[in-house]
């Protein structure tokens, strides 16, 4: 699949901002056998005093960015194109946990996709009781890993309702898993911390997710948000496998990868600080448009 993708984040604070400094994580990865970043630029005015185009730990593309003036309004316009061939579901059968728990007790390895970087407690996946004993109940002697990933994940969606108004971002996953309603960012933390509890490394992905209107009715532009899934290590011989809990299916041609993180905080669209006073408000507005359709 091909896609052209555009991403428009627009912020207006109330009186200028001075001092800002921010960090974006939004452009697709080229990833081998899966998808292929063809072009991809970013856009944003008013033009910053610095800007800096880097990867970080995870190999993620980012942009650092920072503004000597002060200025009521930031937009933010990114636009790729990316081919998308394939998903990241099990390639073949993966192990059971026992067997995965001695794999990692040899691992050695501390690349940025080393599991070992995704067993323990992060700022938004921390450890809560309640997820891990609703987590046990998938971990059956036998049951391999890449089952145990699909399973806990479907019975998450069916157990959670999506609200895009019941959560905020910082929302911990307890209140979210508790009240069983959230969005993407909250299926995707609780699925962590279950898999986690078992001993499953797991991680965020962000990305974008193509979507397709009712029968009947035209797409509309800026209709698409930015997603958010699981990435979930189930063993030497498989590697890495993507889940998405809001949708109950493992990620395929309609995910395209942004970033890799222990999660949210490593791969939040835009971070970062400045000095202002009073209110600010921000619109987002995605389009995966899938090209020649």
């Amino acid at each position: 699949m091909l896609y052209d993708i555009k991403l428009t984040i627009d912020y207006s604070f109330q009186t200028p901002a001075a001092g800002a400094r921010q960090i974006l994580h939004a452009m697709p990865l080229t990833l081998a056998g899966r998808q292929r970043l063809i072009a991809g630029s970013v856009d944003i005015d008013p033009e910053p005093a610095v800007r800096r185009d880097r990867d970080d730990f995870f190999g993620n593309r980012l942009t650092e960015m920072a503004f000597a003036e002060p200025h009521n309004n930031i937009v933010i316009t990114l636009k790729a194109r990316v081919e998308v061939t394939g998903g990241a579901e099990p390639g073949s059968a993966s192990v059971d946990l026992p067997t995965l728990v001695k794999a990692l007790e040899v691992e050695t390895d501390l690349a940025s996709r080393s599991p070992l970087h995704f067993l323990a407690s992060s700022p938004y996946a921390r450890p809560v009781e309640a997820i891990a004993d609703w987590a046990r109940s998938f971990a059956r002697p036998g049951r391999q890993c890449g089952d145990i990933v699909a399973d806990l994940g479907l019975a998450l969606n069916r157990e959670m309702r999506f609200d895009a108004e019941a959560t905020t971002v910082s929302t911990p996953a307890a209140e979210a898993f508790a009240n069983r309603h959230g969005v993407c960012q909250d299926f995707t933390h609780i699925m962590i911390i279950a898999l986690r509890s078992l001993g499953v490394p797991s991680g965020y992905v962000s990305g974008y997710l193509r979507t397709l209107p009712p029968p009947g009715k035209e797409r509309l532009e800026g209709a698409d948000a930015m997603h958010a899934w699981v990435s979930a290590w189930c063993g030497p011989g498989v590697g890495w496998v993507e889940y998405d809990p809001t949708n109950a299916v493992f990620a395929g041609t309609d995910h395209i990868v942004v970033a890799y993180g222990r999660d949210y905080a490593d791969v939040a669209p835009v971070r970062g600080a400045m000095r202002t006073a009073g209110g600010q408000t921000s619109n987002q507005s995605v389009d995966v448009i899938p090209v020649g359709e």
